[in-house]
């Protein structure tokens, strides 16, 4: 049908010339045998001829530009082709008819314009091949028999001539359509690889901003959106808005359940996310356990909001994978484009911002991004450049406080802390630059030179164990376990006097690197406490199967004990459980005697806190070392 479509558009621009040259011939004849040949020959037909050709050549010019159906394409198609076939021969039989009244001369034309017609309507109607056939069949042998012995056969080089240019016409007729068809089963075969190519393409493009997992559009997919409302230019106020979506918890299921359990989790959260939001709402994976949803159109900001808390409680109940209930939660952040100037990109970000706020103040919350925040990052950045500074200037500097004997009080290991003195700007808290150094990397060369100089520092002082806390993230890097034993060996500190403080994070988000870096460093005779016990989740099977040899009860627990009598019991059970493993219990926070001697009543190990000291330089320690050492020889 492309062929049969392909030769009827050709043949549309045709028609009219055809009709024209048909009727052209009409009149030239019509004029030459006027005078001759009776009225019915000379007027009557060619008018009526004219005519028909006229109309025709008429409707069809109209109809240029027109779209036809393939059922009107064959219809036109058949008609045309008889219509074509009637007025030719009836033009070479009115021809034929007037030949006899002519003269000479006027034979001459006659014979002229009946060749010129033919072939004229042949390669009018060469786009059709079975009508220009037929026109050719029809016209052709009547006029070689009739020229052929025509004025005792004067005529007869005419009529063979018009033989030889016939056959001429019939061979170009059959190479032209071979051609042509040739031409249209090109462009057919054209046409399907670009649609091939188009449909591949936009398969490649909806795997590229698909979410294989999840089957969510992606995170390249909401760049792309993001883009696209960019260049269109502002929304207008309180028309976009961005919800930022980050699971809590799936960390833990994954580590816990393995991969595969993890990749069902996203995929039933996603779907779950999908069932709260309308068609106009793009929801995306951004990818791990990260789902954004952009929100255009009126009231962003509510519906943000509405779609957030729906968010936070869908994910705050359990979800059952895999036939085992799972506990998860999320925290969300939100950014409206109140005023209507901000940027769709610069709307993601702060919904990030405000995301990560959350998740600084105990996860599980949702938050809209303020100025503030912003304010915040800066900070962030400032003591970023600071830090790096700082290490390069050597503007930091290690101080020590006692860690003494439940017993008699007396010093049996120190406790290495971080300070910033030499800080431009002035001293800054361990707690405000410790959290900035552990988003930035920092902390790794931090608590290297922390360790570092703690171990030259109590090198001199045999008695005392080192204690020296890290933080989640230099203990979750890969070479960390290496990177302590370099500093032993250099400083020729020994490893049994050093005591690693990490805090149950540190197995949760990294529980089989932490069980290599704890075996390894164990067999070199540094043993491990688990700091702020009390605080979390932390089970037996923590501390056996890690083998940690001190646990450190958080200062928030012993602070109760002098206002809460379930506290005692609280600690005295905790005393209890790590004397049966062998584990020994330090208390920090110990700021009044009385405190001390309650500690003391409960058999804990080691006592911590103001009232036996305040972090002091090394100096000062050795001093106060020497001082205890002299008491004791008095006594």
């Amino acid at each position: 049908m492309d062929l049969a479509r392909a030769q009827f558009r050709e043949f549309v621009h045709q028609v009219p010339l055809l009709y024209f040259i048909l009727s052209c011939n009409a009149v030239a004849v019509a004029a030459v045998y006027g005078p001759l040949a009776p009225v019915l020959l000379s007027c009557v037909f060619p008018f009526v001829l004219c005519t028909v050709a006229a109309v025709r050549g008429l409707w069809w010019s109209r109809r240029q530009q027109s779209n036809f159906s393939d059922t009107e394409i064959t219809r036109h198609i058949r008609t045309t082709g008889r219509l074509a076939v009637l007025m030719t021969a009836g033009f070479m039989i009115w021809g034929l008819l007037l030949y006899p009244y002519g003269d000479l001369e006027a034979r001459a034309h006659l014979t002229f314009f009946l060749a010129l017609t033919q072939v004229s309507t042949v390669f009018c109607l060469m786009p059709l091949r079975s009508a220009a056939l037929s026109v050719a069949t029809v016209a052709t042998p009547p006029f070689f028999v009739f020229f052929l012995f025509a004025d005792q056969g004067r005529m007869m080089p005419e009529a063979i001539m018009m033989a030889v240019v016939a056959a001429g016409m019939i061979n170009i007729l059959y190479r032209h359509n071979g051609t042509f068809s040739k031409l249209i089963s090109s462009r057919r075969i054209l046409r399907q690889r670009q649609l091939d190519t188009q449909q591949l393409s936009d398969e490649n493009r909806r795997i590229a901003f698909t979410d294989p997992l999840s089957g969510l559009p992606n995170r390249r997919a909401m760049l792309a959106r993001l883009e696209a409302l960019s260049a269109s230019g502002p929304c207008g106020p309180d028309r976009l808005a961005v919800v930022f979506i980050d699971l809590d918890g799936f960390k833990v299921v994954n580590d816990l359940h393995g991969h595969a359990f993890g990749d069902k989790l996203v995929t039933q959260v996603g779907a779950a996310l999908k069932s709260l939001i309308s068609d106009e709402t793009l929801l995306v994976r951004m990818g791990g356990d990260e789902f954004a949803a952009l929100l255009a159109g009126p009231d962003a900001a509510a519906r943000a909001e509405r779609l957030g808390v729906q968010a936070l409680n869908c994910l705050t109940l359990p979800l059952t994978v895999d036939g085992r209930q799972v506990r998860i939660g999320a925290s969300i952040g939100i950014a409206v484009d109140a005023a209507g100037n901000a940027t769709p990109l610069e709307l993601l970000r702060q919904a990030d911002a405000a995301m990560y706020d959350v998740k600084s103040h105990g996860k599980g919350g949702i938050r809209v991004f303020d100025p503030g925040l912003d304010a915040g990052r800066d900070w962030r950045l400032q003591i970023e450049k600071e830090l790096a500074h700082g290490l390069e200037q050597e503007e930091f500097d290690v101080v020590y406080q006692p860690l003494v004997d439940a017993a008699d009080f007396r010093i049996s290991g120190v406790e290495a802390l971080l300070r910033w003195p030499g800080r431009a700007a002035g001293p800054l808290a361990p707690d405000a630059f410790i959290e900035v150094a552990e988003g930035s990397g920092l902390i790794q060369a931090l608590g290297m030179y922390v360790l570092e100089k703690a171990c030259r520092d109590l090198h001199a002082l045999p008695d005392l164990k080192l204690s020296v806390n890290v933080s989640p993230t230099q203990f979750s890097h890969p070479d960390f376990a290496k990177q302590v034993v370099a500093i032993l060996r250099q400083t020729r500190f020994s490893a049994r006097r050093l005591q690693l403080e990490i805090t149950e994070r540190h197995l949760i988000d990294h529980p089989e690197r932490a069980h290599a870096a704890i075996a390894m460093l164990k067999r070199r005779g540094v043993t491990f406490a688990l700091d702020d016990f009390g605080t979390g989740f932390t089970s037996l099977a923590y501390l056996q199967s890690y083998g940690f040899g001190c646990v450190k009860i958080n200062r928030s627990l012993i602070g109760r004990l002098e206002t809460d009598p379930k506290a005692g019991y609280l600690i005295s059970g905790i005393v209890m459980m790590a004397r049966g493993l062998d584990i020994k219990v330090v208390a920090e926070g110990v700021e009044t005697e009385r405190l001390a001697r309650k500690l003391q009543i409960a058999r804990c190990d080691l006592l911590q806190g103001y009232y036996f000291g305040r972090p002091a330089a090394i100096d000062r320690l050795k001093a106060d070392v020497s001082l205890a050492g002299r008491s004791t020889e008095a006594a």
